[in-house]
């Protein structure tokens, strides 16, 4: 006989949310594994003592986690999914009669409490302790690279050189990037001895001045660069550090991963592998000095003259200690002196308060001749 579907409803039923996401699902491996603990820990600061409860911060993670694991990046989706989908309330602890928050929750706390707190890095580097602790990262052979994500800028509005300068003069015309690049200017750690001094930038978006203007991949376009350190042998990411598209940026990002790594993870990588971009003389003294085993090219820009005699031209004199130029005439010797970093500092910072100063002054003008004409 052909059965049929009833259309009434039952008054109670009995129905156990754990029962119906499969054993072997993504998400329930990753429940088994994985602690959220530490979000209350390091959020509470963030929160105060008097007041309505708040959404609780480890279901907006848990509920990030899953736009990341499951490719949902638009957050007014996310909600509408972890609303309809049976494993997706079970790994965020609602249950069937738990309350979704609204997507502009998300946004609010990003620009807040997530960023103060670091609590994306936070959820990061537990998932590689997780993977520590399992002995699946060894650690010794470890290899770097950046990937270019283009930024959030137009290529059409930008400043060239200084000239940003003047159209952040006035601190209520500043957005929030703006700002918060100003600020991490003023705040910037002195350069390392062997560290070159920061250029000014060819091109500065004002939408978002941290951008570095790369033609890496085709026409010219605002990018940053993701740094990522992987250990070779289990391809696993043991730390991540995102830098303007810059050659510099990511050499000195270098660094910071190693150091940060072995500071935290307790990694000490006996050998690295990298391209070329990453085979400064600088950078292997480093590497030497820590122990590592660098497998890099050597950066060779003995070629890249502009125009110059190269340096195989010039004849050396090793009893005198002088290089002799193609016409034959001695050179004077160069004493270099190692460069100061609180001296390099100075400089950068006297030479922003110069071009700020200066678009005050030309404002001034501009407002004092538009006053005139009248």
């Amino acid at each position: 006989m052909m059965g049929r579907l009833s259309g009434q409803e039952l008054l109670f039923f009995g129905f156990r949310l754990d029962d119906h996401v499969p054993a072997g699902y993504l998400l329930r491996r990753v429940d088994t594994v994985l602690d959220f603990c530490f979000v209350r820990r390091a959020l509470g600061p963030y929160y105060s003592s008097t007041g309505r409860p708040s959404v609780d911060p480890e279901l907006m993670m848990r509920m990030l986690l899953i736009g990341y694991l499951h490719g949902i990046r638009p957050e007014r989706r996310l909600c509408e999914e972890v609303h309809l989908n049976l494993a997706y309330c079970w790994f965020c602890r609602l249950g069937l009669d738990g309350c979704v928050p609204d997507h502009s929750t998300f946004s609010k706390n990003r620009h807040g409490r997530f960023r103060d707190g670091d609590v994306h890095r936070l959820l990061f580097e537990e998932v590689v302790r997780a993977y520590t602790k399992a002995g699946l990262t060894p650690g010794r052979d470890t290899a770097i690279n950046a990937s270019t994500i283009e930024a959030d800028a137009g290529c059409e509005r930008k400043f060239t050189g200084a000239a940003s300068a003047y159209a952040w003069d006035e601190q209520e015309r500043q957005a929030r990037p703006v700002r918060e690049y100003l600020a991490a200017l003023d705040a910037v750690l002195p350069a390392a001895p062997d560290e070159r001094e920061p250029a000014t930038p060819k091109y500065t978006s004002p939408t978002d001045p941290q951008a570095a203007w790369s033609i890496k991949h085709g026409p010219g376009r605002f990018s940053y660069a993701m740094n990522y350190l992987i250990d070779s042998e289990t391809s696993v990411i043991l730390d991540i550090e995102a830098t303007p598209a810059r050659l510099g940026a990511e050499v000195a990002a270098t660094r910071t991963l190693i150091t940060r790594a072995a500071d935290r993870f307790g990694f000490h990588p006996e050998r690295l592998a990298a391209d070329k971009a990453y085979g400064s003389a600088a950078l292997l003294r480093w590497l030497f000095k820590r122990g590592i085993k660098p497998h890099v090219p050597l950066l060779d820009r003995t070629a890249l003259t502009q125009g110059k005699l190269p340096r195989s031209a010039f004849t050396y004199d090793p009893a005198a200690d002088l290089y002799t130029c193609p016409e034959g005439a001695p050179t004077s010797p160069l004493r270099l002196r190692a460069p100061d970093p609180h001296a390099s500092l100075q400089r950068v910072t006297r030479h922003l308060r110069r071009l700020h100063a200066q678009a005050r002054l030309h404002r001034r003008a501009d407002t004092a001749c538009a006053e005139n004409g009248r």
